[in-house]
């Protein structure tokens, strides 16, 4: 009980201090809306490409918001040395980093459906498998949330972990076959699409809104699975290396 009362006060701060904060609302929300508005525009595209680049767009908005929201919550307060003393309550660290990661992974996930309802205006999304989009956008989320967390707890500053997060970001963008397949980037990059979450959370998307997709279900799910697992790992690690010990 004294653990679950725990996790949710360090939730409920985080939620009242950081989660709108400019950094949060201009990478997290108004960037993705805004590369997709650019998207539109320079394609010439009307509404009837929303379905296909859907997975994308829904994607971008994960991936943004969750790394955003991890490099003000876990960055700063490891600089202003107020993440020390969470260290000190009595809970387990395992629990402790789920607590700061809860509630990047809730704006990932509340980020996702943005974009699914701004496109129920322009376009009919039926047929759409809400019991494969739903665990693939969490997933996407978490494996998202936690890459942000292996980048805030390996930088000192707000903006290395702002930068750090780019260097990953915008590759997945242009690799991951968010708006164009795989298949279709040159033939030496096309490996690397396949290093990243990203490719199989948009695969999965994919599979949910019908769209032909590039692996099955089980796969897609497995390997994020497997992502997620990773990089919480290494995370964890780096807290007790640089942190603890």
């Amino acid at each position: 009980m004294r653990q679950a009362i725990a996790f949710w006060n360090i939730l409920l701060k985080d939620m009242r201090a950081y989660y709108l904060k400019p950094p949060n609302v201009s990478w997290g929300i108004l960037f993705p809306l805004a590369w997709t508005a650019m998207f539109f525009i320079k394609s010439g595209s009307g509404p009837e490409r929303w379905r296909e680049v859907l997975p994308g767009v829904a994607a971008i908005s994960i991936l943004f918001g969750t790394t955003s929201m991890l490099a003000v919550t876990v960055t700063f307060e490891k600089k202003g040395r107020s993440f020390e003393r969470l260290l000190l309550a009595p809970i387990s660290l395992e629990l402790l980093m789920f607590a700061k990661t809860a509630g990047a992974i809730l704006f990932g996930v509340a980020n996702a459906f943005v974009p699914f309802a701004i496109a129920a205006f322009f376009v009919d999304l039926v047929p759409f498998a809400w019991g494969m989009a739903l665990p693939a956008v969490l997933l996407l989320a978490v494996s998202s949330t936690f890459l942000g967390l292996f980048i805030a707890v390996s930088v000192s500053e707000v903006f290395e972990a702002q930068t750090f997060s780019n260097f990953f970001r915008f590759p997945m963008i242009f690799l991951c076959g968010l708006f164009f397949p795989i298949a279709h980037l040159p033939w030496f990059l096309q490996p690397l699409a396949y290093l990243f979450p990203l490719t199989y959370g948009v695969d999965l998307l994919r599979h949910s809104l019908q769209l032909p997709a590039m692996l099955s279900p089980a796969v897609d799910f497995g390997v994020l699975g497997l992502f997620c697992w990773a990089l919480f790992a290494f995370s964890l690690r780096n807290v007790r290396r640089r942190w603890i010990l």
